[in-house]
């Protein structure tokens, strides 16, 4: 430091001296020669304009000696560049538009590097601010590879470039889907599915493999694995098949299940159900007795699909195909991971739910780089089920055994056939009572069970009191308490048994408790969820044990981190024994590679190191990804590595990896996934790589309807070109000649809206007759819909009080002759009001029913519009409101 000041000391004095002697510039020139530095007087806020679109929040950005220059922060968020500026250290890189046009900037070089083009750095290209780097306008264009004209005049920033960017595709698919809103009742538009068939040819989905090891003990080895997923129909019900291969080839597991599902619960007739399944099912779960066990059997319900049968809990099982993983999130929140197991199925037993609503979401990672989600809202509250609503629930299930056994499961000898029956009513709209029956095998023996439960919410808690009794006289009761105050959640539960053994506790066990409690923190702008537990188990002849585990998590820049730590101590009248255990869960991105990762280690007893493994992906086009992974398992001492590369064609995904282990093992892997169904367009079979048997599928038929009856006619044309949307799934293809278009990867069973986007039409005054048609699909099958295209109109008129005067503010609903609302307007100040692009039909007036309530009015207004081709205008004139008897001009207008 002090040769510094003394340095900067001597240079000062050495340039007064240079200025007294007249070897200084002439003043005009030093003037000039000042270093510009940001103010206030030269700062813009630049709107950003991409031809009809504006982006984002506004550019900063500075007038300077040399021209304008932006802040590069704001211009890369605003467009999406995923380029990271790195301040300090002087340097930013990553690509811009397209991953072949790289752009590497280096201040301490003094050079950048766009594409294939490396330019040099001058004293005006970059400029420092306390935001960060302003970048010269004119030379930011050049790297970016597009114009950056500014209009300082309009404050505007305008984006100029010959080709459509990323971001403006997708201001275009968030314009398509602003424009197709849903009617003002498009909660009664009834939703359409396709009819069940006494016979549908099945959809497959296919995953082979092929793959060789070699290591020093075994040799060489070479596997041959595939899993085939079928989906149709027989008998009017939805069939099902999974059959999966050991690793020579040979079927090693095959599941079959006939079932239907209905979300309005209208199947079986007078039994409402909502789920009706045969062959291989699930068992029932209740807090005392049931788990939910597969095995071949039956089930039927009419619950609520999204309904747990535990209100404290629930249960996500799921197919986990070979080589997979899936990660379980609750409100964003990363809590467990599942690896690829034998059976080829994931599961997520008894995860907790909070008070409130629970947003459970299972991600799926698969070989090929491909992501599936399954999502779903548990709510648990007061309005957990409606009074006088009553449930049921029934099944006869024989545990761990398929409907066709090929292969052994080492539980099959212990377990044997069970049933259940479960009744739930609500009392009032706080209260329900449950009572079930059981009647199992474990270990050989037989066990019934009956069993009740009340439940009552009491403010923002939820409280449960139930008991259950065994045939020979063994008893367990229960109680569990959900609560929220403000952001902190708690849960507790306690049990206390006497020789009672079931499903849910284990035998001796006469005692256990457990409380804990969620909280949420925040921390700048981050948000900290917290959970930390304790458990308690108090057994007749074996040790107790006392459990506890906190567990932090955070989402921070994209960052989903999950940090546990578990205690486990086992007391006896010999003494105690304690187990600490750590875990590290992330997820989230290191520039353009996406990295799960987990690790273990051991803190008690001793400490050591137990697991860790990482995998990362990252896209190298729109069609193929890479694949990394790196892993090391402390008790086998051995360390492996991987790498793998993913190939995604329109009819199959393919996969090769390569794995290497300090062991001196080593293995090659490919994969293969496709799927085959019949062709609802042309005929025949189709191949592709979209999941046709575990996903739903929409064929879209485009017509223009000529005669406005909503049937397509021989005559009547079809509409190519056409754009789509199907809620949150993206349909990147247009409709072709014959008017058709097939949207792949629906959720199955689950509405979908699907609309037109009228900009894509043709002929600005064409308008789909309805606004959306909804949509339900089934795995496997093809829901064939007709989409009307028909001309279009407008309604204007004026609305007056019954005997002169405008009114003003009110709302009209224009409804067709199906008794749904098509448009909704609002009168102005002198009455007018009007109706746009009203496609052709006739329609009836009447005010909405908050406006008539409000003024005292009859909501029929004795209207009626027909618009047609020819007569697309329609002007009704003075259109008279009447006031209800008893309601008074006076009054109505006071209100």
């Amino acid at each position: 430091m002090r040769f510094a000041s003394l340095f900067r000391y001597v240079l000062g004095y050495a340039l007064a001296l240079t200025a007294v002697f007249g070897i200084a510039l002439p003043a005009a020139a030093e003037v000039r020669s000042l270093p510009w530095k940001p103010n206030d007087d030269d700062a813009l806020l630049l709107e950003v304009r991409l031809k009809q679109y504006i982006l984002g929040q506004g550019v900063r950005g500075y007038q300077t000696p040399e021209g304008v220059c932006v802040d590069l922060g704001d211009t890369l968020l605003t467009l999406d560049v995923p380029v990271k500026p790195a301040y300090r250290d002087g340097v930013a890189a990553g690509w811009a538009f397209r991953e072949d046009n790289r752009i590497e900037i280096n201040r301490l070089l003094g050079r950048v590097r766009h594409g294939v083009k490396e330019s040099r750095l001058t004293d005006a290209s970059i400029r420092d601010t306390n935001d960060g780097w302003c970048v010269s306008a004119r030379e930011l264009s050049n790297w970016l590879g597009i114009n950056l004209r500014v209009d300082i005049r309009n404050a505007l920033l305008v984006i100029e470039t010959p080709s459509k960017l990323p971001v403006e595709l997708a201001a275009e698919r968030k314009a398509r889907a602003a424009k197709i809103r849903p009617p003002p009742d498009a909660g009664n538009i009834a939703s359409q599915s396709a009819p069940y068939q006494l016979w549908r040819p099945p959809s497959l989905d296919a995953v082979i493999s092929v793959g060789g090891l070699r290591d020093s003990k075994r040799g060489g080895r070479l596997d041959r694995r595939y899993e085939l997923y079928a989906s149709g129909e027989l008998l009017h019900a939805s069939l099902d098949a999974r059959l999966a291969s050991d690793r020579k080839g040979m079927p090693s597991s095959l599941r079959v299940r006939s079932h239907r599902i209905d979300n309005e619960g209208k199947l079986l007739g007078p039994l409402k159900a909502t789920y009706a399944a045969a062959g291989d099912v699930a068992g029932l779960d209740s807090p005392l007795v049931g788990q939910s066990v597969p095995g071949r059997g039956a089930v039927v319900t009419n619950r609520p699909l999204d309904r747990p049968e535990s209100f404290d809990r629930t249960t996500l099982r799921g197919e986990l195909p070979e080589g997979w993983d899936a990660e379980l999130y609750r409100n964003g929140q990363l809590l467990a991971v599942s690896r690829d197991r034998r059976d080829g199925r994931y599961e997520f037993a008894d995860v907790q739910l909070l008070y409130g609503q629970n947003q459970l979401e299972v991600v799926l990672y698969g070989p090929q780089g491909q992501v599936r989600r399954r999502q779903e809202v548990v709510s648990v509250g007061q309005e957990s089920i409606a009074a006088g609503k009553t449930y049921y629930w029934a099944g006869i299930s024989q545990d761990f055994h398929d409907l066709i056994n090929i292969s052994s499961h080492p539980e099959r000898k212990r377990r044997g056939w069970r049933g259940a029956l479960g009744l739930e009513h609500g009392l009032d709209a706080r209260t329900s009572l449950g009572a079930q029956l059981h009647s199992l095998v474990i270990d050989n023996e037989r066990l019934n069970f009956a069993e009740m439960a009340l439940r009552r919410s009491l403010g923002p808690a939820l409280l449960e009191m139930s008991g259950s009794v065994e045939d020979s006289g063994g008893y367990a009761l229960r109680s569990q308490l959900l609560a929220q105050f403000g952001r902190t959640y708690l849960s507790g539960e306690s049990v206390f048994a006497r020789n009672f053994y079931s499903d849910r506790m284990e035998r001796e066990v006469r005692g256990r408790h457990s409380i804990a409690v969620d909280r949420a923190f925040t921390v700048g702008r981050s948000v900290i969820p917290a959970h930390v537990e304790a458990r308690y188990v108090q057994r007749t002849n074996s040790p107790d044990t006392l459990e506890a585990g906190a567990r932090l998590s955070s989402n921070i820049r994209g960052w989903s981190l999950t940090g546990a730590v578990d205690w486990r101590q086992q007391r006896s009248s010999f003494g105690s024994a304690s187990k600490l255990e750590a875990a590290l869960l992330a997820n989230g991105n290191i520039g353009e590679v996406r990295v799960r990762g987990e690790t273990k280690w051991r803190l008690r007893p001793d400490t050591s190191f137990e697991s860790a493994g990482i995998v990362g992906q990252w896209t190298a086009s729109e069609r193929s990804d890479w694949r990394g992974e790196l892993a090391y398992d402390r008790k086998l001492s051995r360390g492996r590595g991987g790498v793998g590369w993913v190939r995604r064609f329109d009819s199959f995904a393919m996969a090769l990896t390569g794995e290497a282990a300090t062991d001196g093992s080593v293995a090659a892997n490919l994969n293969l996934a496709f799927s085959l169904g019949p062709d609802p367009r042309r005929g025949g079979i189709r191949v592709t790589s979209s999941k046709l048997a575990s996903r739903g599928t929409a064929v879209a038929r485009v017509f223009r309807d000529l005669n406005n009856d909503g049937i397509r006619q021989p005559n009547e044309p079809a509409e190519k070109n056409v754009q789509l949307t199907a809620g949150r799934v993206p349909v990147t293809k247009l409709t072709g000649a014959d008017g058709v278009v097939i949207v792949d990867d629906l959720t199955p069973y689950r509405p979908v809206n699907i609309g037109v986007d009228s900009t894509s039409l043709a002929d600005p005054l064409l308008q789909p007759r309805k606004a959306i048609l909804r949509v339900t699909p089934r795995p496997g099958v093809a829901t064939e819909l007709d989409i009307a295209i028909v001309g279009s109109g407008e309604v204007e008129g004026t609305l007056i009080r019954n005997g002169g005067g405008a009114l003003e503010g009110v709302d009209i609903e224009l409804v067709d002759r199906s008794g749904q609302v098509a448009a909704v307007t609002r009168s102005e100040f002198d009455g007018y009001f009007l109706f746009e692009a009203v496609p052709y039909g006739e329609y009836r007036l009447r005010i909405a029913k908050l406006s008539a309530d409000a003024l005292g009015l009859d909501a029929n207004l004795g209207k009626v519009a027909v618009v047609r081709e020819g007569a697309a205008s329609v002007r009704l004139g003075s259109v008279a409101a009447i006031y209800e008897r008893g309601a008074s001009m006076a009054g109505g207008a006071a209100q």
